[in-house]
């Protein structure tokens, strides 16, 4: 489970990740992710901008049971790149329907290559 801090939960901040000015994606065959950058942050305490995950599995993923199962491997993909992203950095993980028939080892490799794809200067 991800902390309440690192979760991206408003409408707005989804659309401004995945269509907002200065975003980026990158996509593989299970998923896409799309970033964005630190200068954009809202959510801060004394620890600093905290770096927020957002998912979305549509049904074209699957009924709910599989949907709810992509998400659940999913976020606890994002829990162990969580601290290797810069402070402040929203990321969105769009699970395509391919995604049902991974196994969680093969969804946080996909999520991995996209992540440092797309920050290129970290070591995840």
């Amino acid at each position: 489970m991800l902390p309440a801090r690192h979760r991206l939960t408003e409408r707005a901040d989804f659309a401004a990740t995945i269509r907002g000015r200065g975003t980026t994606r990158h996509g593989s065959r299970l998923l896409v992710v799309h970033a964005r950058p630190a200068a954009h942050a809202t959510a801060t305490d004394a620890r600093g901008p905290a770096s927020r995950v957002g998912l979305v599995v549509s049904k074209a993923v699957g009924n709910a049971v599989v949907r709810t199962r992509v998400k659940r491997r999913l976020r606890a993909q994002a829990g162990e790149i969580l601290p290797h992203l810069p402070p402040g950095t929203d990321l969105v993980v769009r699970a395509n329907p391919a995604a049902a028939e991974a196994s969680s080892a093969e969804l946080g490799a996909a999520m991995r290559h996209c992540v440092r794809d797309l920050l290129v200067d970290e070591d995840i």
